[in-house]
């Protein structure tokens, strides 16, 4: 165990131990916020009062923490505290940036609401007209996108089309091939064919000459010898 004092008497363990369990809350609450986030009427502000100061307290824990592992005379246990308080901050600074986001988003509508408001407040035909106007706009561009998605699924598709059609080119014309190659061959075995009957044929005639001069001889040889 590390035996590094925080300011107040505590370790680094403890203070990390800490800085954690702050680190947790922080998350849960962003997370509350975030969910408060679609409903309009939700008043907040104390909530992201309370991120805000964990976040304060984590990244004043993180500072300590810094100062104590650089003061750990055993190397690996100084690189795991060094790794431990990295960790710590990068996690610090990520709700904070969530946290700030939220704020932006909130503050944004927030804006927008009253700017609405202001517009109706302003008289029911110059209010309405203009209304009408973002009404429009806003039609507008979930047509534009609607539009645009149907393309994007047109393009996905005649892609699609495209890629099945070439498979079947390639099978087309390995199947000729396949089909070229087999006529080559029957065409090969039939000139094998009208090779060994030529053959048999030129056999059988030398066959039957032979026979006939093997006649011819004897009865030759038999007159002569008489």
């Amino acid at each position: 165990m590390a035996s590094g004092v925080v300011g107040g008497g505590g370790t680094l363990s403890e203070a990390y131990s800490s800085a954690k369990k702050i680190l947790l809350r922080a998350r849960d609450g962003i997370e509350r916020l975030e969910r408060f986030e679609s409903a309009s009427l939700v008043d907040s502000s104390d909530l992201t009062s309370s991120v805000k100061r964990d976040i304060t307290e984590v990244q004043s824990l993180c500072a300590s923490m810094d100062g104590l592992w650089r003061s750990i005379s055993v190397k690996s246990q100084r690189d795991l505290w060094r790794r431990k308080t990295e960790q710590v901050g990068e996690e610090a600074e990520y709700l904070n940036k969530s946290l700030e986001k939220y704020m932006w988003r909130n503050q944004r509508k927030m804006t927008e609401a009253k700017e609405r408001a202001d517009l109706l407040n302003r008289g029911s035909g110059e209010g309405a007209h203009i209304l009408q106007i973002f009404d429009d706009e806003a039609q507008a561009m979930n047509s534009v996108k609607n539009s645009k998605r149907l393309l994007e699924d047109s393009f996905s598709s005649g892609v699609a089309i495209l890629a099945k059609y070439a498979e079947q080119r390639d099978r087309l014309k390995r199947a000729q091939r396949k089909a070229l190659d087999v006529l080559n061959t029957v065409g090969l075995s039939n000139s094998v064919l009208r090779l060994i009957e030529r053959r048999n044929r030129v056999d059988t005639w030398i066959k039957y000459a032979g026979m006939i001069a093997t006649i011819v001889i004897l009865y030759l040889f038999i007159k002569w010898t008489r």
